[in-house]
C-alpha cells in the first residue's frame, strides 16, 4: 500500500511553501549524519496535504526510504492495544473501576516498594487493588526495567525485563511474573511509564479467549486494511525493514544497532501489547484516521465516537498533568501541560511545555524516534517514521509540531 499527497495543501489550509519547510528541515539530519532516513505523513481534513520520504532505510545497504518501508513502531503499539480493549469495554465486557485479579489472579495481592535495596527490598500491602484504568492510564505502580532511576527498575531487570520481556515467556508467563514483582508505588497516586499495556494486553487475551495477534488480526488490523502490519519480518519482506541505529556517544552519529534492532527478524515468544509491532506509513496512517473520524474507517467502526473523545480527555487524578504526577525517569512525551487518557497523552495546554498544538491533540511515539499525533480541533494528523533509539536523541516531535501549526494559514 502506497501513500502519496491527495490534495493541494492550499485547499485544506496550509500554505505550500511553508509546509516543504518539513522536508528540508529533517533533511539536515541525514545530511549531517544523525539519522538515516526518514518519512513524514501530514494530514488535514481526511486528506494526505504532504507525504515524503528522505534517506536511506539501511545505510549500509544502501536502500532508500520508500513507501513501503517497514519500521519498528515499538510503543506505538501501546495506542491499538488500547483501542483493543476499549472495543470490550464497548461490548459490556468489563467495567474501568473493575479489579484486574478478577481475570489476572496473581495481581489479587500485591505490594509496594517502601524502602530497601534490590537485593534485599521491604514492601508493604498495596491499599488500593490495581483497576483496569489503571492500567490504560499507567497509574498501576508498575514500571520498566530500563529506565534506570529506581530501585524498583533494577528489581524488574533482576527479572529479566529490560528494553524486551524477559526471554522464553509468553504473555501469560510475563504478567504472573510482573505481579510477583513490587509496585513502584500505590496504584492510582501516581503516573508511571511502564509495562501496564503489556498487562493489559493479557487481560485482553483472558476477556476475550483469543490470543493478543489473533484478536489484533481479527478485530483491529483486517478490518482496517493494515496489511503490512505484523509482529516480525520474515525472509521475502526483509529488504523493506529499516535498519536501526543510535548515536555515536562521542560524534553524534547514527551507528548501526543491530542487537536492539534484530528481534524484529523473529518470531517472538510473547506478543506484548506495549510493543513489537512492525508497520507502515500508509498502515498506521490508516489506524490515526480511524481515531480521527471518531472510531470509523471506510464503512468499518472498530468504536463509537463517545468512547473515542472519552479515552482522549484527561484520566489522571484530580485532573493534574504528567509534570505533577511523573514518578519515572522517561516517557514518550514531554511532562508539563500533558495529561494522560485511556492509552494517548493528551495536551491539557501547550503553553508549559513551549510546543504549538490544540487543547486536546492526542498522541504517543516509539523507542526508535517514531511517533503521531491526531489534533481534532484542526482536523489534522501527523506521523514521523525513523529507526533511532532512543527516541529522546534529538526534538524530531517538537520539530515536526513547529513546522506543522506554523504552516496552517486558514
Amino acid at each position: 500500500m502506497t501513500l502519496q499527497r491527495s490534495v493541494d495543501p492550499d485547499q485544506v489550509g496550509f500554505d505550500p511553501t511553508r509546509l516543504a519547510r518539513i522536508d528540508s528541515h529533517f533533511a539536515r539530519y541525514v545530511d549531517d549524519g544523525q539519522l538515516a532516513g526518514w518519512q513524514v505523513v501530514v494530514t488535514r481534513r481526511g486528506e494526505v496535504a504532504h507525504a515524503s520520504t528522505y534517506g536511506l532505510r539501511d545505510r549500509e545497504a544502501g536502500t532508500p526510504v520508500g513507501s513501503d518501508t517497514l519500521w519498528r513502531i515499538y510503543s506505538m503499539t501501546k495506542p491499538l492495544t488500547s483501542v483493543a480493549a476499549m472495543m470490550l469495554w464497548e461490548e459490556g465486557r468489563f467495567e474501568l473501576t473493575d479489579e484486574i485479579s478478577r481475570w489476572l489472579p496473581e495481581f489479587a495481592d500485591v505490594r509496594v516498594y517502601d524502602r530497601g535495596s534490590a537485593l534485599k527490598p521491604y514492601t508493604v500491602p498495596a491499599v488500593e487493588p490495581i483497576r483496569v484504568w489503571h492500567l490504560l492510564t499507567h497509574t498501576a505502580g508498575l514500571t520498566y526495567g530500563f529506565m534506570q532511576t529506581h530501585v524498583v527498575d533494577a528489581i524488574y531487570r533482576s527479572a529479566g525485563f529490560d528494553v524486551y520481556p524477559a526471554a522464553g515467556l509468553d504473555l501469560a508467563g510475563a504478567s504472573a511474573r510482573i505481579a510477583r514483582l513490587p509496585l513502584l508505588f500505590q496504584p492510582g497516586t501516581a503516573w508511571g511509564y511502564s509495562v501496564a499495556t503489556d498487562v493489559l494486553g493479557r487481560l485482553i487475551e483472558v476477556i476475550s479467549g483469543q490470543p493478543l495477534d489473533t484478536f489484533f488480526s481479527e478485530r483491529i488490523l483486517d478490518p482496517l486494511g493494515m496489511t503490512d502490519t505484523r509482529w516480525w519480518v520474515e525472509d521475502a519482506d526483509a529488504p523493506r525493514l529499516a535498519a536501526l541505529y543510535a548515536p555515536h556517544p562521542k560524534t553524534g552519529q547514527a551507528v548501526r544497532l543491530d542487537a536492539l534492532g534484530a528481534p524484529a527478524r523473529q518470531k517472538p515468544d510473547l506478543h506484548a501489547g506495549g510493543g513489537g509491532l512492525i508497520s507502515t506509513a500508509a498502515d498506521y496512517h490508516r489506524f490515526t484516521q480511524m481515531l480521527l473520524r471518531g472510531g470509523e474507517l471506510d464503512g468499518v467502526r472498530l468504536l463509537g465516537p463517545r468512547t473515542v473523545r472519552f479515552m482522549t480527555r484527561n484520566h489522571l487524578p484530580g485532573g493534574r498533568d504528567l509534570g505533577q504526577l511523573s514518578v519515572g525517569g522517561f516517557a514518550e512525551s514531554i511532562f508539563d501541560g500533558i495529561g494522560f487518557g485511556l492509552g494517548f497523552a493528551v495536551v491539557l495546554d501547550p503553553v508549559p511545555g513551549r510546543v504549538p498544538s490544540s487543547v486536546g491533540e492526542y498522541y504517543w511515539g516509539g523507542l526508535a524516534s517514531t511517533s503521531f499525533w491526531v489534533d481534532p480541533v484542526e482536523e489534522i494528523t501527523a506521523l514521523f517514521f525513523t529507526q533511532l533509539a532512543p527516541s529522546s536523541t534529538y526534538p524530531l516531535r517538537s520539530q515536526l509540531r513547529q513546522l506543522v501549526y506554523s504552516a496552517i494559514v486558514d
